[in-house]
């Protein structure tokens, strides 16, 4: 009997179990979700539908909040605008009503802050849970003309990310964890348990689709090489990636040392992973510090198929990602 991991499914699995269990009935449907591909995306004859969806797992602190955001990130991969939000919430008999109104006051909050509604869904009291547990499906539009076009990345293009890497694993992480106080004082653990209100990439997607952006991928379980090796296997392209070139945060170094993590492989929602052509990653990184919206130049395509991180004169081949940091800390 085959003893399953906890975090994403393998992608042999997927494959076997899921993927290939799967029939394809409807012209309307013009990209399935895949591996490194987070949306699916459909034509109904004038803009086409995106949609994604996402469970909160991992942390119990803000998860209204955090269901929006990494849902909403999904589409915004394919600059979709995001439209609509359906949210399923499972309770334990434990909880207590002003839990669930706590949680749907912070999810709504996050809609209204990124014009998206909150258009249905399913609220269950469950044994079958033993803490709250929701997901969402997002439904987006976004037109043919200003979506990434895979197809057209090549090598020497630049592979860049938003914002800094794994700030949403340092932000549950501040939060849930009490012992967070040994390695981090006062101002510090306010700034990370902070960094929850930063991880939407809305705001660099609709930039990106504006200077041609080729390809977009939230950066989330797995971290940044998880998202780094995903990336490589859905563009058919080697990446080589420089570490010294990285954006962490000093508050993520702290906690990393301290819980004896690797923070290029904790959830890092909030950071996106981008493709441009060199001349027009130019012109969007300065459209980018406008907004003040950092954007960090981290590596390029290469030819090949293999994705490689360049450190301290040593070169690491990236495999597919095992069970995410975030995990071992909460365990």
């Amino acid at each position: 009997m085959l003893i399953l991991e906890i975090g994403k499914l393998k992608t042999e699995l997927l494959e076997k179990y899921i993927f290939n269990s799967l029939s394809s009935n409807r012209d309307e449907v013009v990209i399935r979700g895949g591996v490194g591909l987070d949306c699916a995306v459909m034509d109904f004859g004038g803009d086409l539908i995106v949609t994604s969806t996402d469970p909160i797992t991992g942390a119990t602190k803000n998860i209204g909040s955090l269901a929006i955001n990494v849902s909403v990130n999904d589409v915004s991969c394919q600059c979709a605008d995001p439209v609509g939000v359906l949210m399923t919430v499972l309770i334990p008999p434990s909880a207590t009503i002003e839990e669930l109104k706590e949680i749907i006051e912070d999810a709504n909050a996050t809609a209204k802050k990124l014009n998206v509604d909150i258009i249905g869904g399913h609220t269950e009291v469950t044994e079958a849970v033993n803490k709250i547990l929701i997901s969402t499906t997002v439904l987006g539009r976004v037109n043919r003309d200003v979506m990434p076009d895979i197809k057209k990345v090549k090598a020497g293009d630049v592979v860049a990310v938003s914002k800094n890497v794994a700030i949403e694993g340092t932000s549950i992480i501040a939060n849930e964890r009490d012992d967070i106080e040994e390695v981090l004082n006062e101002e510090d653990i306010k700034f990370a348990k902070a960094l929850s209100e930063n991880i939407s990439v809305l705001k660099e997607s609709k930039l990106a689709s504006k200077y041609g952006v080729k390809y977009m991928h939230d950066i989330t379980e797995g971290g940044l090489y998880g998202a780094l090796w995903e990336t490589g296997v859905a563009v058919g392209h080697g990446l080589r990636v420089y570490y010294e070139n990285i954006p962490l945060l000093d508050v993520t170094n702290k906690i990393s040392k301290f819980y004896e993590i690797d923070p290029m492989k904790l959830i890092s929602s909030g950071s996106m992973l981008m493709i441009f052509d060199k001349d027009k990653f130019k012109d969007f990184k300065e459209e980018t510090e406008k907004f003040g919206i950092k954007v960090t130049d981290i590596g390029e395509v290469i030819e090949g198929k293999d994705t490689e991180v360049i450190a301290y004169d040593q070169i690491l081949i990236l495999s597919e990602p095992s069970s995410d940091e975030l995990y071992r800390v909460l365990a």
